[in-house]
């Protein structure tokens, strides 16, 4: 007798936190729930290339931090701590049993908060391209570079071809990217080069007890293999690391599908070890 897999179409809609309420996309379906967290500049579209590679069944839930994307009039503050409170929000909302949470780059760093949080649904992360726990070889002066990396056309033009990509983004992303970064609110764009990026929680993480996959972009110069290998995983020990072939910092839209691939046998893994119990 075939099986029947039955794609349901993902619907937008709102969830209240703090101060407000930000915007998602939410897919009902199979579990665990996949719960996306986007990168500093980005919006809950840097996850829509990844989505669309998944199982039509896969549950998720892809939204836009405060002060980011549908959600850019939700107060401060931004920083981690806030962030995770708000993944929380949502999470608790949508009323998930069971999921893995997804974070990339400055949403990899909430990933970690969260997580070392032990909520009883967690059953596993995976970090794409994530921050570590804690500031490496951050200066004032990068800070504020960094700071202005999203003040025009120029410089996210630069800031895409010189720091978060090895090769070339398709138009439509790169427009996607231009986007993203130019419409967030001005305190939620400087919250992270600014503070976040400096806010140390090597002390919390060693508490995540799920399994944990890092994908790291081999050439990644924002936070490169050799730097998560060296600070982050010696911090996490149920974490491992897996390099991403030819791509940057922006993994999710340069090479989908092998974040896809990954995410399905995470999944997989976790499905099979609780069968098995």
């Amino acid at each position: 007798m075939s099986t029947v897999t039955t794609t349901k179409t993902p619907i937008g809609r709102y969830f209240d936190v703090t101060g407000g309420r930000v915007y998602g996309h939410v897919r009902e379906g199979d579990g665990p729930a996949l719960v996306f967290l986007h990168y500093w500049g980005g919006s809950h579209r840097t996850w829509r290339p990844v989505i669309e590679r998944l199982g039509p069944a896969q549950a998720f839930v892809s939204y836009d931090h405060r002060g980011w994307g549908e959600s850019t009039e939700v107060p401060g503050p931004y920083g981690i701590e806030q962030l995770a409170d708000d993944a929380e929000r949502v999470i608790g909302e949508l009323g998930y049993g069971a999921y893995v949470v997804v974070g990339h780059s400055m949403g990899g760093k909430v990933a970690q908060v969260l997580a070392s949080r032990r909520s009883a649904g967690l059953r596993g992360v995976v970090l794409v391209a994530p921050a570590p726990p804690a500031p490496v070889g951050v200066t004032r002066e990068f800070q504020e570079a960094l700071a202005h990396a999203y003040d025009s056309e120029e410089t996210i033009d630069r800031s895409i071809d010189l720091v978060l990509t090895s090769g070339e983004l398709s138009a439509e992303a790169r427009r996607q990217v231009h986007e993203d970064s130019s419409r967030a609110g001005e305190a939620a764009r400087m919250a992270w080069p600014r503070e976040a990026l400096a806010e140390d929680f090597a002390d919390r993480v060693g508490a995540i007890d799920v399994p944990v996959l890092v994908l790291a972009g081999s050439d990644d110069k924002v936070d490169p293999p050799h730097v998560l290998r060296d600070h982050l995983l010696p911090l996490i020990p149920t974490a491992t690391l897996t390099e991403l072939g030819g791509t940057g910092h922006l993994s999710p839209l340069e090479v989908p599908d092998q974040i896809a691939s990954h995410i399905s046998a995470f999944v997989a893994r976790l499905q099979g070890s609780v069968a098995g119990r």
